[in-house]
Order: structure tokens, then C-alpha cells, then sequence
């Protein structure tokens, strides 16, 4: 039996950061309201020249190379994103030619801020499939390029980035939940709550990309239940208990949120990985910005139990429980 392992985590975040007092000169906020309302107190915010293609790519080197994986070896490139450089082609195909990676599988998935948990979701059951042996997985979003930056409720929330991890095929290293890899997926979407989350626009029906329109009660409504449903869902599918769990990585859309998921777990919170004060929402790059740094300081290791889990437009949700 093969187990889809992550090998190799990267990231990569823009140069410019817009704090909570840059925006109190742009609309009619305070820093107090947004951190009280989201815990974000700086994002980092895509040069105009820099697109979601670019910052992928630098984001999968960065995995490659934390996986002594070459370029040659990758046959499959995943990309979740709701922000594409262009309607097509899409920007697992860009990462690709850039990379130099042989022809092979190479798509990209839109489920939002669900998007990587989705993209893994996927990659893993070509790899358990046999489909493909090494796989990058990425999600990357310039979510400053769907912002309408009047609208002092959602300017203040989303951010740019890409983050990216090696998903290799590997022999079962040990039974049950105790080997590496990835142990189970859980998707889900709700297409009556579409207009919660989404964009103004579209290429079919204004001929632009729209800019994001949110109902943020609901969304915080529906996001604190699914969450808790599905970490239920995830513990009974495995047979666990919440303190056989290491660290949660969760989307970082608001901390209310994150704390929330953490309390049903009965988790402290020096068990859950948060960027959000520092990274605002990335949508699909935040959980694996999140990663990649808790990686690289050393806080998670191999070997640890974590629970992926996110939410997103769609409305969508999912997650997933990796032995990494």
C-alpha cells in the first residue's frame, strides 16, 4: 500500500507589508476594529508586476528543494487558486514549463480558501492510485487583485502569498495512524450558500474578475459549525482522540475562528500554528504558508500528527489528517 508523504515544504510571501495603520489612511477603520474583529495586524500585499504564477514558482523551488527533489522528478503539479495569472492556461501549467518539469498531469483547482485542502485531497488519490509518483502541490492567490479597497469590511481581511509541499509516493512505513502520510480527506460544499462568499464578476457574465463581496456573520456562522463538524468527522474516521493530535493547521481567516476549532479540540493554542497576525487571509496559500513555517522554525516535526482543516466561498470546507 503507498502512502502520499510530504517530503518538502516552501513558501513565499511579498516584500511589501500593509499594516493596520497603513489602512486607517485608505477607508474608515482603526486598528483596534480589525484585530478585534479578525486578529490580522499586517499582511504582505503582490507588487503590480508580480502575479499568483510568479509567486508559486518561487514557492515550489523552495519545496523542491526542502525535498532534494529535482525538477525532473515532479509528474504532477497542482494548483489551487481562485486568482489565476489568466483565465487560461492555468497556473500548474506555468509552474511547470518555468520549472522545467517533463510533461505530465498539471491543472489548477478552484475552492477558494478550501483550495489546498482540496488540491491535496486530490493529488493524494492519483498517488494511492498509482497515477503519479511525486506530485507539488501549491496554493498561491493575489487576493489584493479581487479586493475592493473601499470596502472597509473585506480590504482589511486579504493578503497575497503561495505556499507549496512535495507529495511523494511512499511505501506504508508503519500500520494504521502511527506511519507517515496522509490518512484521510474530507471534502464538502454547499452550493445553496454560493452568495455568501464569492465575487462580483466573472469571464461569462461581466467580462472582469469582480471584486470580493462577503455576508461576514454568516460566513463566521457556518464556519465555526463545519469546522467543528468536520474535526469530528476527521477523529471518528481515524479513530483518534483530540490529544493524539500534535499541531492544527488551520486556514487563517480570523482567530475567533481558529480558537474556536481549537477549544472543541480542547487544544491550547501552543498547539495551533496561526499566521494570521502576520499574514492576513491568503485563501488557498495560507494553510501552506502556515506549514511551511512551522516547518522551517522546527515547531512541527517528523513524525507529528497534524489536522488540516479550512473553509472557504462555495461555500466549502474540508480536512485533512497528515502524519508528517
Amino acid at each position: 500500500m503507498m502512502k502520499s508523504v510530504i517530503t518538502g515544504t516552501g513558501s513565499y510571501l511579498p516584500e511589501k507589508v500593509l499594516t493596520n495603520a497603513d489602512l486607517e489612511k485608505i477607508v474608515d477603520t482603526t486598528d483596534e476594529w480589525i484585530t478585534q474583529r479578525s486578529g490580522i495586524k499586517e499582511r504582505r500585499i503582490a507588487a503590480e508586476n508580480e502575479s499568483t504564477g510568479d509567486m508559486a514558482i518561487f514557492a515550489a523551488r523552495r519545496a523542491l528543494e526542502d525535498s532534494n527533489s529535482a525538477p525532473e522528478e515532479i509528474d504532477g503539479v497542482i494548483v489551487a487558486t481562485t486568482t489565476p495569472d489568466r483565465t487560461f492556461p492555468s497556473v500548474a501549467v506555468k509552474v511547470q514549463g518555468e520549472l522545467g518539469c517533463p510533461p505530465g498531469l498539471a491543472f489548477d483547482v478552484q475552492a477558494v480558501c478550501t483550495g489546498f485542502v482540496y488540491a491535496l485531497s486530490v493529488a493524494d488519490n492519483f498517488i494511492k492510485c498509482g497515477q503519479a509518483k511525486r506530485i507539488l502541490v501549491i496554493g498561491a492567490e493575489k487576493m489584493s487583485s479581487v479586493v475592493d479597497w473601499e470596502d472597509r469590511t473585506t480590504c482589511v481581511l486579504f493578503a497575497d502569498g503561495a505556499g507549496a509541499v512535495v507529495l511523494e509516493a511512499q511505501e506504508e512505513s508503519a500500520e494504521g495512524i502511527d506511519g507517515r502520510g496522509i490518512h484521510s480527506t474530507h471534502l464538502y460544499a454547499n452550493g445553496n450558500q454560493r452568495e455568501m462568499l464569492r465575487t462580483s464578476g466573472g469571464p461569462s457574465t461581466t467580462g472582469t474578475a469582480g471584486t470580493i463581496e462577503m455576508q461576514g456573520r454568516e460566513v463566521f456562522k457556518y464556519a465555526v459549525t463545519y469546522m467543528a463538524d468536520i474535526v469530528a468527522e476527521v477523529l471518528e474516521a481515524n479513530q483518534i482522540k483530540p490529544d493524539q493530535i500534535d499541531w492544527l493547521v488551520p486556514h487563517q481567516a480570523n482567530i475567533r475562528i481558529i480558537e474556536s476549532t481549537a477549544q472543541k479540540l480542547g487544544m491550547p493554542m501552543d498547539k495551533v500554528v496561526a499566521t494570521i497576525d502576520r499574514h492576513g487571509n491568503t485563501s488557498a496559500a495560507s494553510i501552506p504558508l502556515a506549514l511551511d513555517e512551522a516547518v522551517q522554525d522546527g515547531r512541527i516535526k517528523p513524525g507529528q500528527l497534524l489536522l488540516i482543516e479550512a473553509m472557504g466561498g462555495g461555500l466549502t470546507w474540508g480536512a485533512a489528517l497528515v502524519r508528517f
